[in-house]
């Protein structure tokens, strides 16, 4: 899959990604409801090295996850829009927030983590492979 390409609401930061997702995880975890406003985040990881900023430079924010692990989340700091997250445990790896993509079409999530965290409203996909905290490495 090749012109994967994505940015923030108001344009300011841009990116295109070169090869196909390494997985693509619902995320249940209370600092992704956090950071994204929503009851869970879509993830779309990929390899570091097909990840490339083309437009704008993106502000970090670095935190203690609910895995324990570092993570390190990038956004506009113009609009706020979390761009991509990027998590000590996964070295080499870089997620980036469905809704930052230009076209999600492609999109189809294979897990769910941190599921003993969602919501009660929240409805599991039975098209999911669920993890009761994060996923094992």
């Amino acid at each position: 899959m090749a012109g994967i390409t994505g940015g923030c609401l108001c344009g300011a930061i841009r990116y295109e990604v070169t090869g196909d997702p390494v997985r693509v995880a619902h995320c249940h975890c209370d600092d992704c409801r956090r950071a994204t406003g929503a009851s869970f985040a879509t993830n779309v990881f990929f390899k570091e090295e097909d990840v490339k900023i083309t437009k704008g430079v993106p502000s970090r924010y670095e935190h203690s996850a609910d895995s324990g692990n570092v993570m390190i989340k990038e956004f506009c700091g113009n609009c706020g829009s979390q761009i991509f997250g990027i998590g000590s445990g996964s070295q080499g790896i870089k997620h980036a927030k469905v809704g930052t993509l230009d076209d999600a079409s492609f999109v189809k999530p294979q897990i769910e983590v941190y599921t003993g965290k969602a919501l009660p409203f929240t409805k599991l996909s039975d098209e999911t492979e669920h993890f009761e905290a994060s996923r094992p490495r």
